[in-house]
């Protein structure tokens, strides 16, 4: 299971959509996320998918990768989907005992999980087709006029880009740790639930030790190099808008707009 977990991990490719302004992908996301709660129908919501299943076929990105990093949500989303379903209001379609079936909790049910699964999927587009490093560029250079405001806006992206990229190592760690305690005759599957939450302590415990040693090992490794955080900083490589750029962005803006004028008319 944690080795379907793949948030964080980055795919190298050539397409359009790696090639983008991380920027502009950042600002993408946030229109993806803006139109997706937007959408109120069947319409609107096949509009918006559309647009990712065009973003993933052009990335090249494999369905089967999207997929494998939605099974750690899977409880999440039926766990949605059900208390949407049997709270629904109007007349029932099924009924037994104190549950009922309607036709509203039924559509609300099929939306949420949509949602849920087309909001991981798209934030998943982010980080496959971005490397870290661009990502933290990116959010700095989005977050820049908040330096006036005297915000540690570079520490703060890099923060959050080290945080994102630590989250495989983190999961590859857990499997060896879990791995280890397993070949020792640990059983994680096996008793209540008091009884599994004591036996994931000595997965806890060294995980916790192994996190901090590398966190001392990272911040060891940018004193060396003379890190001071981003005063006075220059880039190799300055991001620039490019053609492409705009007309991804225009994209965008685009099926915000038709999502929600089309919520607005009610389809």
């Amino acid at each position: 299971m944690l080795k379907d977990i793949t948030l964080g991990q980055f795919f190298p490719g050539n397409t359009v959509v790696h090639r983008l302004d991380p920027r502009t992908k950042i600002l993408l996301v946030i229109l993806y996320i803006a139109a997706l709660f937007v959408a109120k129908s069947w319409v609107s919501y096949a509009c918006v998918l559309v647009f990712l299943a065009s973003a993933i076929a052009i990335s090249k990105i494999k369905l089967k990768v999207m997929l494998k990093g939605m099974k750690p949500l899977i409880f999440i989303i039926v766990l949605t989907a059900a208390l949407n379903l049997f709270y629904g209001s109007g007349e029932p379609l099924v009924e037994f005992w104190i549950f009922k079936i309607t036709k509203d909790g039924l559509t609300r049910a099929i939306f949420m999980s949509a949602r849920i699964i087309m909001l991981v999927m798209g934030t998943f587009m982010l980080t496959y087709t971005t490397s870290p490093i661009m990502l933290t560029y990116g959010l700095e250079l989005l977050l820049g006029p908040l330096k006036k405001l005297k915000v540690p806006v570079h520490e703060l992206a890099m923060v959050m880009s080290m945080a994102l990229r630590l989250i495989p190592t983190l999961i590859e760690e857990t499997d060896k740790i879990m791995s280890a305690q397993k070949a020792r005759g640990a059983q994680f599957d096996t008793g209540n639930l008091i009884e599994k939450a004591k036996a994931m302590l000595p997965i806890l415990v060294p995980l916790f030790i192994s996190s901090f040693r590398r966190a001392d090992e990272l911040a060891t490794a940018m004193e060396a190099r003379c890190y001071h955080g981003g005063e006075g900083r220059t880039r190799l490589n300055v991001l620039r808008f490019a053609v492409r750029d705009y007309g991804a962005l225009a994209l965008g803006v685009v099926v915000l707009a038709g999502v929600a004028a089309l919520a607005a008319f009610g389809l």
